[in-house]
């Protein structure tokens, strides 16, 4: 479902990915690792056409990136959990979650729009009343699954996670892990995650890729990571001060 062929991206003199090759197959869970600055970001975007690689390929469905004809419909199929949940603070909820079933092609009728957002809360936990509440009005967990109601309203067949439990205490966090693996699953869809937890990486992860100076160092099952030889893998996923990982002292 997502490819990527000896991708390059510099910003100025900074070499941010050098060579990413990495392959997502249709309907699996793969999470993307590696220390802050590393390009896990840039990756994603470049993914979404947001920025353009200086060199390489991106297929997505087997469609090049940066020759998509209709950007809208391009964008229509992913959908988007990003960290911090990014909800709009002067909209109620249940538009935070029907966002896109409000505007361009996947525009529904409004009335039908608040049926699918008070559903996709309902997915994720929260009932109808939270759906005239404002974002400063939810705790941070619930801002979180309203976030993920919003990623999945439009039905998409690709859903990236940025981050997902950043700020939540465990409990939660496991709470968030477990819906995201639940729904994905359920939806069939490809994901692509992005963080730092290894909690998160376990729970909810098919395969995993690390990021390492703008190159995948590692690419695999879940089941072998703990096993894997790399050791920049070993180090990142102990934790440990001692390694090639450059740490500051």
């Amino acid at each position: 479902m997502i490819e990527l062929r000896d991708v390059h991206k510099s910003f100025g003199p900074k070499d941010i990915l050098r060579g990413v090759n990495l392959g997502v197959a249709k309907g699996e869970s793969c999470v993307i690792i590696g220390g802050s600055g590393t390009g896990k970001s840039v990756m994603l975007k470049c993914i979404l056409g947001l920025i353009t690689p200086d060199s390489g390929t991106i297929l997505v469905d087997g469609e090049d990136v940066t020759r998509t004809g209709d950007r809208d419909a391009f964008l229509a199929r992913f959908g988007m959990l990003f960290q911090g949940s990014a909800l709009f603070d002067s909209l109620p909820v249940w538009q935070n979650v029907a966002f896109r079933l409000l505007r361009g092609s996947l525009k529904r009728p409004r009335a039908e729009a608040r049926e699918i957002a008070v559903e996709k809360l309902r997915r994720v936990g929260l009932g109808p009343d939270v759906a005239d509440l404002f974002p400063a009005e939810l705790s941070g967990g619930m801002q979180k699954r309203v976030g993920l109601a919003r990623a999945i309203a439009a039905d998409p067949e690709i859903i990236f996670f940025d981050e997902p439990t950043t700020g939540l205490d465990p409990i939660m966090s496991g709470v968030i892990n477990d819906l995201i693996r639940e729904i994905v699953t359920e939806m069939g869809a490809t994901a692509l995650t992005i963080t730092h937890d290894m909690t998160s990486v376990r729970a909810i992860a098919d395969k995993v890729a690390m990021l390492h100076r703008g190159k995948i160092r590692w690419h695999g099952p879940v089941s072998q990571m703990d096993t894997a030889e790399d050791p920049y893998l070993h180090q990142f996923i102990t934790g440990s001060a001692e390694g090639p990982i450059e740490t500051l002292r």
